[in-house]
């Protein structure tokens, strides 16, 4: 029997069996990785392509000046510029949330007066274009002024509804320094410190207000003032229209009085009056009545 047995598994037929067996599952195990790989190679692929494809993002960008801040003074530049960034996914989207570059215009080598500059950017990736939107801009360059001024307080009202009076008013600051280019600073004639009184107001007034710098029109300059703000006193007290009644109001009494007094001294007089002529009545009387006896006898 196991002659038989060992026979069996030496036959030609059985070997091919299992030959072409295990072929078979050598050949389904080798699909399977390569579908796997492929699959893997892809989804890599289609990942690569998201990461290299082009995006576009529009940023707001803060505008650099450079220029001597210490000898000069700019004027009219934007504050803000927009700058469109093109390039790959993944350094667009970076570049869009850490802005770490910059628009700036040079303005180092300008001499005063009114120019026409082009807008650069620095600190952008090489592989990222850009494009500026103005790409130029028109700036003034004024040599800078500093000037020291005094300080002048302007009331909205003088005058009360309620005949309460305005004191003097003070400001805690005298003088101010007014910065700017060197036209508006000679255009400046006064630092007002404007103050808004209620028109019954009875209490004394204390304000923190803006400085404000004016020329001979009454126009606001723009120019830099330090400090920007002063605080301001104003005393309220009562005015004459109170202090007037009561001065009335004791003078009619005191005219009261001496009308009293007058009275009771004109009926004193006339009583004392009235009283001589009766006892001048009762004189004469009785030396009538004298000298009618004498004759009598």
């Amino acid at each position: 029997m196991g002659k038989d047995t060992k026979g069996f598994f030496r036959r030609k037929w059985f070997l091919r069996i299992i030959s072409l067996i295990l072929a078979l599952f050598l050949f389904m195990y080798v699909n399977g990785s390569k579908s796997g790989f492929l699959r893997q190679n892809t989804r890599n692929n289609n990942q690569s392509s998201a990461l290299m494809s082009n995006k576009s993002v529009t940023l707001r960008m803060p505008l650099d000046v450079t220029i001597d801040n210490n000898k000069y003074i700019v004027s009219g530049y934007p504050q803000y510029v927009k700058v469109k960034v093109t390039g790959p996914s993944a350094l667009a989207t970076t570049t869009s949330n850490t802005q770490n570059f910059k628009v700036y215009a040079d303005l180092s080598d300008l001499t005063p007066g009114k120019h026409r500059v082009k807008l650069k950017t620095s600190g952008l990736n090489s592989e990222l274009t850009s494009k500026i939107e103005p790409q130029y801009i028109n700036v003034n360059i004024q040599p800078r002024k500093t000037i020291t001024m005094k300080v002048t307080i302007r009331l909205s009202t003088r005058d009360l509804d309620n005949g309460y009076k305005l004191g003097r008013p003070h400001s805690d600051i005298q003088t101010v320094q007014v910065t700017g280019s060197r036209d508006e600073v000679n255009k400046v004639n006064r630092i007002i410190a404007f103050v808004a009184i209620p028109h019954d107001a009875k209490d004394n007034i204390a304000r923190q207000v803006t400085l404000q710098a004016i020329d001979r029109n009454g126009q606001t300059l723009n120019v830099v003032i330090s400090p920007t703000t002063t605080n301001v006193s104003i005393p309220i007290s009562a005015g004459s229209q109170s202090s007037s009644s009561s001065d009335s109001s004791s003078s009619s009494s005191e005219e009261s009085e001496e009308t009293k007094s007058s009275s009771r001294t004109s009926s004193r007089n006339d009583s004392s009056d009235s009283s001589s002529e009766t006892s001048q009545s009762s004189s004469s009387i009785s030396n009538e009545d004298s000298s009618s006896n004498s004759r009598n006898q």
